[in-house]
């Protein structure tokens, strides 16, 4: 397994991890994503399982932004381990070859693309432990591969309203602290 699909699957388990220690009473708090409670930061990345599982199977994906909280069901947790199993059963090697949209820079296969989702899942994590209040500190290899990823692509989520403008960090901040600010993220949220 290439390092990008291995960073995938880290990202997915860090993402697991916070979902689990989600209270019942935690889905409605609000998250750093503007207008967005707990509830739909998790739809949102179990929305992205399904896209993912269309985008391998040459399916139509789902719209994932616009009330990403019917993504969740009535248990979260199990709605994600459904969601990110039949998500893997469709990453074959076919799925992972074949080509998918990539905005302004065209299509590319499948398993780069995944590469590039990691920026996706970790933040989408951190804002759910804000909005749960079980901050984590994620995995140093992943955040700089994410900053990265984050550095292509923020000019065009910027343009298209996606993205909030980047906020000044402190000297000698971390690269979890500065990619945070680059995504327009106080790294001192809170609800």
């Amino acid at each position: 397994m290439t390092w990008e699909l291995q960073g995938y699957e880290r990202s997915l388990d860090a993402f697991e991890t916070t979902l689990a220690t989600v209270g019942s009473t935690g889905w409605d708090a609000p998250s750093p994503c503007a207008g967005w409670t707990a509830r739909d930061v998790a739809g949102h990345v179990i929305g992205g399982q399904h896209l993912i599982r269309a985008l391998a199977t040459g399916s139509v994906p789902p719209e994932v932004n616009t009330d990403p909280g019917r993504f969740c069901g009535d248990d979260p947790y199990a709605g994600w381990r459904a969601a990110r199993r039949d998500c893997a059963a469709a990453l074959t090697p076919a799925g992972l070859r074949r080509p998918v949209p990539f905005g302004a820079l065209g299509e590319l296969p499948l398993h780069d693309f995944l590469g590039g989702y990691i920026l996706e899942v970790l933040i989408h994590t951190w804002d759910l432990t804000q909005a749960t209040g079980s901050p984590i500190r994620l995995e140093p290899d992943l955040v700089h591969h994410a900053f990265a990823t984050a550095h292509v692509i923020a000019p065009t989520l910027r343009a298209g309203g996606h993205l909030a403008p980047p906020l000044p960090t402190p000297p000698g901040a971390d690269e979890q602290t500065r990619l945070l600010a680059f995504l327009g993220r106080p790294p001192d949220w809170t609800p």
